[in-house]
């Protein structure tokens, strides 16, 4: 039986892609939903390509109701994957998946996490604490933004000349680097509990 993986994600999906790639041709595990609070996101398209369903949510359905968690336990979902999700995890999806739910995030957390820091918002205060390093987490995900356990981090230099726009390249370059092996290694580790 393969493990199953639901991804949330709430922009263009470059961490799905890569997560969705990792994963088409494993004998082990596979990428069996995307789901996504944004009707225009382009990760609905990556999920097409790959010809993986997805579903859109608004509030309501996400934070009044356990139509989500009804969707996951259909699909027999094992591992939940925040890419690039922006909204807090309810607590009814936090019980229904006990440390089965993953984030990444791009920085070196405890720095530079919590509400409102995502994307462009933790680079610039990078460079505007002009940090010597930066570089992304990967942690389980709970009742805070960016307060689980960590699993896993990598880091990279920041060089003298980096701007927003090189520090944002060697962010991704790790996420899309460590993300999917992390996520291989959890469902390995799951597979022998």
């Amino acid at each position: 039986m393969k493990k199953r993986i639901a991804i949330f994600a709430s922009g263009s999906g470059s961490n799905a892609q890569k997560i969705m790639e990792h994963f088409k041709k494993s004998n082990d595990a596979e990428v069996a939903l995307i789901l996504t609070n944004n009707p225009y996101a382009y990760v609905l398209q990556r999920a097409d390509n790959f010809e993986i369903p997805s579903h859109i949510f608004d509030k309501q359905e996400l934070y009044e109701t356990n139509k989500i968690i009804t969707l996951l336990n259909n699909l027999n979902i094992d591992l939940l994957v925040l890419a690039g999700f922006l909204w807090l995890v309810p607590q009814n999806i936090l019980k229904a998946f006990p440390n089965k739910i993953i984030n990444i995030h791009p920085s070196l957390l405890p720095k530079y996490g919590g509400k409102g820091m995502h994307g462009e918002r933790v680079h610039k205060a990078v460079l505007a604490d002009k940090e010597s390093e930066s570089g992304i987490t990967i942690h389980f995900v709970n009742e805070n933004y960016d307060d689980g356990e960590i699993i896993h981090q990598s880091k990279f230099k920041i060089d003298k000349g980096d701007d927003l726009e090189m520090i944002k390249f060697k962010v991704q370059q790790l996420e899309h680097t460590h993300f999917p092996k992390v996520i291989e290694g959890l469902l390995k580790k799951m597979k022998s509990i």
